[in-house]
């Protein structure tokens, strides 16, 4: 909100300056974001006096005139203004001056006439709206002064926060500088001199949705004169960053910036009503009803808007637009001003449904004081009658006389001490409180306390003696508990004087970070080479539809298992952002293919986010949605790019495979296992597994890992790539913690290594060999790992041959050749029995 100092003066004294205000109203809660220096775009431009105005004797529509500015000789200038005389006291622009807009004055030759500068309207200075004549001084405006001496402003531009509703006026800001220096305001003058017929025969007001617009003022004015509003107040209005209309609607956006009441004035021959007086009614808008708006647009109108209609339809948008067919002309002359308080949420509500944003409604979004329509009225009503003539009829319509009694909240000193670490006696508190308007009293006896508002309050009992209870002003209607208070007195009495101490009450135990373990992967997979990418939860159909793991794998940590019905937005932006995705790996998928496209063929990412579904059948009301936390990743090119002496090695399931692990190792989770599966369409028929890793005995690890199926692939401009994908529920993903870590002794005696090569049937998973090895290797059997395949002669065309070298230690001694040798017999015959294998010789 921009806020001429000039202006505000009008209602307090300030005492300090510009720079010292800015600070204590940001310290205050209300930032000022900017200070500007209104006028300081007028350079070398003075005030002068008309000496002579006579006509050009080549044109006949420039005067010569000259001009005195207080010192030295009269200057000669040309001007094409009618309304200029000798004796007028006039803004001057001298040779070299700078007007707004970085127009730039010099001496000149008009009609073969010398004008050395110009005279200035009011348009040209951006002072007030007329831009057809010289703007005229008052009669004392001092001769040879600065322009910006005279009529220069300070503009402070105040971030207002959402609830302070009632800091959106120039009245409002006026309290909280009065709160600053510990004084007290002026309001303006509301009553209007009433002089005409009673208003009863010429207004009538039906408000047919009371919970809407709980309140409604009318008043009536006659015979007014529309025209150009005085100067001063165009300029108070220029500065605040309203544009002057006529005075009738600038009284409306005069009192908008000064009370913060929005006003609408009706042209009352635009208004129906018969034969007797004008009928407003204030209702919802039928079905197929249009309403030309004041930007001459057509709009059809929703049923759940709120308008201003007369018997033959709508008027008006309530709260947020009026309609062009009642718009105050030139020809009016008889005005309907209104003043009414709408309901916050459907002024929100139908300012987003038909786009339109106005002064007018970002304040009846934020609420109203209830006494305002009737002061919003009347003050209105004042001004038109200053500054356009006519009579207000007497009395006004007012559909809820009665005011409402202000809210009165209970606190405890002691406690806002608390919660602000402070020691202010009550007494401090109290007066601290009235400078905002907030006077204390002692709280009766058995009084309670609102510690929390809102459908489910909270109220708790103080001790005899202890509370005080507050009268809240009825523009306050930010504070509603005791908390609010004790924000009040932390406000006044200074943010910034409030020492800096530990809390009375106990900390909270540690809590761990949620995130451990996924920043835990994170490191893992960015050390080893993967890139972290961000994708939107919002997809396509086409992509949810094609990327969803068909076979469900138990979930990890009893949590939320995956599957159900695509979850639909109901109000998306684009159709490639309309439903919740039920996997990760089509966003990586859709990443990886933007990636080849634009010519980077190296790809290996990873994501960790949420996956969706829709519990129940479409329709069914107790339907809930789920959503579980994934690990995804994904590549495609080289892994190793080639060098001089070794060509590119392309990306592979090892790859991912190690990558795996290494997250395994990090969350301290055994050996992963890799089962064979084929019945998964995500993923290529003879390059796909299920993983699984165990923690303790309990499923720690499992998803899916292969490469792309070559029709998606294709699908996506991925023909020439392989691109390996995986999708992994990991324990601890949603919120764990990491597991502790345990630091083992270097062991005292040496291990014993057997590689041992062991010929199986093609189709046999090594996983299932090397499983087979470690639960009959018994405890000696520390390590195992495959180090070669081999497939050709001697073997048979459907067999192959696995390498592995094995481990053996003992903590306590040194293995005797015996106690290998006993193991390794117990491997092969456990090799033969369990997988049908031999021991290759």
């Amino acid at each position: 909100m921009r806020v001429p100092l000039s202006w505000l003066r009008d209602y307090v004294d300030i005492e300090l300056s510009p720079e010292e205000l800015a600070e204590r109203l940001t310290l205050l809660g209300m930032e000022v974001q900017s200070l500007e220096r209104w006028g300081s775009d007028w350079q070398n431009v003075v005030i002068g006096e008309l000496l002579t105005v006579k006509k050009h004797p080549r044109a006949d529509r420039l005067s010569l005139t000259t001009v005195t500015i207080g010192q030295g000789e009269p200057l000669e200038i040309v001007c094409g203004a009618t309304n200029i005389v000798p004796g007028q006291r006039v803004p001057v622009a001298l040779p070299g001056a700078v007007l707004p807009g970085d127009r730039r004055i010099e001496r000149t030759e008009k009609m073969g006439a010398v004008s050395n500068g110009m005279l200035c309207s009011g348009d040209e200075l951006n002072l007030t709206g007329d831009a057809d004549g010289i703007l005229i001084l008052p009669d004392d405006a001092p001769l040879g002064v600065a322009l910006s001496d005279f009529y220069g402003d300070v503009v402070l531009d105040v971030d207002v926060k959402p609830n302070r509703g009632d800091a959106l006026s120039l009245v409002g800001l006026a309290r909280e500088v009065a709160a600053i220096q510990g004084r007290t305001i002026r309001f303006p003058e509301t009553d209007p001199p009433e002089s005409g017929p009673a208003i009863g025969g010429l207004l009538g007001v039906e408000v047919r949705d009371p919970d809407l617009c709980p309140r409604f003022v009318g008043r009536w004015v006659s015979g007014v004169h529309v025209g150009a509003s005085p100067d001063r107040v165009q300029m108070r209005l220029r500065a605040a960053g309203i544009r002057p209309i006529t005075n009738v609607v600038d009284a409306s956006n005069y009192v908008l910036l000064e009370l913060g009441k929005p006003i609408h004035t009706f042209d009352a021959a635009g208004v129906g009503g018969g034969e007797g007086p004008r009928q407003l009614i204030v209702r919802r808008a039928k079905p197929g009803e249009r309403l030309e708006t004041l930007d001459h647009i057509a709009r059809e109108l929703d049923p759940e808007t709120l308008v201003i209609a007369d018997p033959n339809g709508p008027l008006a948008i309530a709260g947020v637009m009026g309609g062009a067919s009642s718009e105050v002309s030139d020809k009016t002359t008889n005005v309907i001003v209104e003043s009414a308080i709408f309901d916050p949420i459907s002024i929100r509500r139908t300012g987003q449904r038909y786009g339109l944003r106005s002064e007018a409604s970002l304040r009846f979004e934020k609420g109203q004081e209830f006494r305002l329509a009737r002061l919003g009225a009347d003050r209105t009503a004042r001004l038109i009658v200053d500054w356009a003539g006519g009579s207000v009829a007497t009395g006004s319509v007012d559909t809820e006389p009665n005011e409402r009694l202000p809210a009165r909240v209970a606190f405890r000193p002691a406690r806002v001490n608390r919660l602000l670490g402070t020691s202010l006696p009550g007494d401090e508190q109290r007066a601290l409180l009235a400078r905002v308007g907030i006077e204390a009293e002692q709280a009766p006896p058995a009084a309670t306390i609102t510690v929390s508002a809102g459908p489910k309050p909270l109220d708790v009992p103080a001790a005899t003696d202890e509370a005080l209870v507050a009268t809240v002003p009825s523009w306050r209607r930010d504070i509603e508990i005791e908390a609010d208070l004790a924000e009040e007195v932390a406000r006044i009495k200074g943010y910034e004087l409030i020492p800096a101490i530990l809390p009375h009450t106990p900390m909270p135990p540690h809590r761990h970070p949620p995130l451990e373990v996924r920043d835990a992967i994170r490191d893992v997979l960015a050390g080893a080479g993967l890139t972290e990418v961000v994708t939107h939860a919002l997809v396509s159909p086409g992509i949810a539809e094609t990327f969803r793991w068909e076979s469900v794998l138990p979930p990890v940590d009893g949590g939320s298992p995956e599957g159900g019905r695509i979850v639909a937005v109901t109000n998306p932006l684009s159709v490639d952002h309309s439903v919740l995705r039920p996997a990760l790996v089509g966003s990586l998928v859709e990443a990886v293919s933007t990636n080849v496209r634009h010519g980077t063929d190296d790809v290996t990412i990873f994501e960790i986010g949420k996956g969706y579904g829709y519990d129940g059948a479409a329709g069914d009301s107790g339907a809930t949605v789920r959503e579980w936390w994934r690990l995804a990743l994904a590549g495609t090119g080289a892994a190793e790019p080639r060098s001089w002496d070794r060509p590119a090695r392309p990306f592979d399931l090892g790859d991912v495979k190690g990558a795996i692990e290494l997250v395994a190792q990090r969350l301290r989770i055994g050996a992963v296992e890799y089962q064979t599966h084929r019945g998964e369409p995500l993923l290529h028929p003879g390059r796909a597994a299920a993983v699984r890793g165990f923690r303790d005995g309990h499923l720690a690890l499992a998803g899916w890992i292969g490469e792309l199926h070559p029709s998606i692939a294709e699908e996506w401009d991925l023909r020439a790539a392989r691109v390996v994908i995986a999708e992994l529920d990991v324990s601890g993903l949603g919120g764990g913690r990491l597991p502790a870590v345990v630091a083992a002794a270097p062991p005292r005696h040496p291990g014993a290594e057997r590689d041992l090569a062991i010929v199986i049937s093609e189709d046999r998973p090594a996983g299932e060999v090397q499983a087979t090895i470690r639960e009959s290797g018994g405890d000696l059997l520390r390590s195992t790992s495959l180090f070669d395949v081999y497939r050709g002669a001697p073997l048979g065309p459907d067999e192959k041959s696995l390498a592995f070298r094995l481990t053996f230690q003992a903590p306590d001694r040194t293995l005797a050749e015996a106690e290998v040798d006993a193991a390794i017999e117990a491997i092969t015959r456990a090799i033969g029995s369990a997988v049908g294998g031999r021991v290759r010789t």
